[in-house]
């Protein structure tokens, strides 16, 4: 299936890529954008030769501006005029919003702001470019900032959320600001954040993908449970996924491979 706003590929070593592909917009988010988003994780989550993806965006200015305000006059990018039938854009753009497990490592370039904290709120994994800056503008132009800073109050520390929810415009972290405060966990040249994003994927990729997407769901839904009961509920998770995992694993290779571990 060709995409309007996406491009999406796989590749043999069962990492899917999914580039954001309206670099002439800021790569900024359409209600189009949405309901390919909807089915490129449906797709993603079917797919069992898919073990881990790569999000990135098409090269230019900026990852993505969030959602794209020229629009706003022909589409409702929530989705509908009835307020009844309004849905978050994250429901559709975000994977696990989307019920999917595999892991996500997202790439950042240039400018990333505001309805771009989707894709970020949701991914397990997030590296940057030198570039890269990250605001969210919302209360410069009136407008309540809740919904993303929310999501990222799961990630980062609350004064950090306010801080950068407050000041708006005004504001913009470095990379090396978001590696200091956790937003990313790692920062490369900009010549370089393709492929050191694909070697993270490719190398979570090649373990188990029972284990993997276990792993991923048991953490996540964690974040929604009392500590007790998040435990028990990823013991279950254990019991379940680490027979089928171990299948698909050849335990003795394992143990008599050399490898070289990397040091980070």
């Amino acid at each position: 299936m060709a995409y309007k706003t996406l491009l999406y590929s796989v590749t043999p070593d069962h990492v899917a890529t999914i580039t954001i592909n309206r670099p002439q917009a800021m790569n900024a988010f359409t209600l189009q954008m949405r309901r390919d988003f909807e089915d490129v994780w449906k797709r993603i989550r079917e797919d069992d030769e898919v073990h881990a993806v790569v999000l990135r965006a098409a090269e230019g200015r900026a990852f993505s501006t969030g959602a794209d305000v020229k629009t706003a006059l022909t589409e409702n990018i929530l989705g509908s005029d009835n307020p009844w039938n309004v849905s978050d854009p994250g429901d559709s753009l975000g994977p696990r919003s989307n019920q999917v497990w595999k892991p996500v490592v997202t790439a950042v370039h240039g400018l990333c702001c505001a309805g771009a904290f989707y894709w970020l709120n949701e991914s397990d994994i997030i590296i940057c470019s030198d570039d890269a800056q990250f605001f969210d503008p919302h209360v410069s132009y009136g407008m309540v900032c809740a919904v993303e800073p929310i999501g990222m109050s799961y990630r980062l520390p609350l004064q950090e959320v306010l801080r950068m929810s407050l000041l708006g415009n005004d504001e913009r972290l470095s990379a090396q600001t978001a590696l200091r405060i956790g937003l990313v966990s790692e920062v490369v040249e900009l010549g370089n954040l393709w492929a050191r994003a694909h070697d993270l994927a490719a190398k979570i990729a090649n373990k188990p993908p029972a284990a993997v997407q276990g792993t991923v769901r048991a953490i996540w839904e964690s974040l929604d449970m009392p500590r007790k009961e998040a435990i028990n509920h990823g013991l279950r998770y254990c019991l379940i996924g680490n027979p089928v995992a171990q299948a698909e694993l050849d335990l003795e290779a394992l143990r008599k491979q050399t490898k070289t571990f990397d040091i980070r």
